[in-house]
């Protein structure tokens, strides 16, 4: 479950069986296919049967999403759901994602200023497990044609006024910070933020990047 830890002759065995497969395209988790994506540039190898690669199971950072887009070449299409529901949301030419009403109803409450609020899903196609109004857990916003994911509604964090600080807000501030391939942003209950960055490799962090992703959260949370 850990990509990080996935030894070279395993990462080896994967992109040997991807070239040999051709595929179209690649359905990844974003962390895990992030990870794949530096080994194969690391090793010069390349698939040019990609047309696009398929992002879900976790919320798709704008870091994961530029390395693999940079490594791959193909765009990468985020798709939403979850093993009770099925897919719910896919990925337009933007950064919204359309619904598919004829898998479920979605419904946004308890929302904030913003429009941000706890999404529902009433399924209209599982027999088996039909749900209503099921709390998924993530947070999300209406546009004018679909939907942003926010993120986990757990994961959320707290500014110095007490409102919600969705997974959404905090990824994009690492949106155009290069060098740096995974973050963990933790908070603890009396409000402390503990960032660690992971890089894309030994060299490439510096004092400069640490220093811009700081005063970026802090300007976030509110803080001095």
């Amino acid at each position: 479950r850990i990509p990080f830890s996935i030894p070279d002759d395993k990462m080896r065995v994967m992109a040997n069986e991807t070239t040999q497969w051709q595929p179209d395209f690649l359905a990844v988790d974003p962390v895990h296919g992030m990870w794949f994506a530096l080994y194969c540039e690391q090793n010069n190898i390349q698939f040019p049967s990609l047309r696009f690669i398929i992002s879900s199971y976790e919320y798709t950072s704008v870091i994961h999403r530029r390395i693999m887009e940079r490594v791959f070449g193909v765009p990468v299409i985020n798709l939403y759901g979850s093993s009770e529901t099925g897919h719910l949301l896919i990925q337009n030419g933007s950064d919204e994602l359309i619904p598919s009403p004829e898998t479920a109803y979605l419904e946004l409450v308890d929302c904030d200023n913003r429009g941000v609020g706890e999404l529902l899903v009433t399924t209209r196609t599982n027999k088996y497990l039909p749900l209503i109004r099921y709390e998924i857990g993530d947070l999300a916003e209406a546009t004018p044609h679909g939907y942003r994911i926010h993120g986990r509604k757990r994961d959320a964090l707290v500014d110095k006024n007490n409102h919600c600080v969705t997974t959404r807000q905090v990824d994009e501030i690492f949106r155009g910070i290069e060098n740096i391939c995974h973050y963990q942003v933790r908070q603890s209950s009396d409000g402390k933020v503990e960032v660690l960055l992971l890089p894309e490799n030994s060299n490439s962090t510096n004092a400069g990047t640490t220093v811009e992703v700081s005063q970026r959260l802090e300007k976030l949370l509110g803080k001095s």
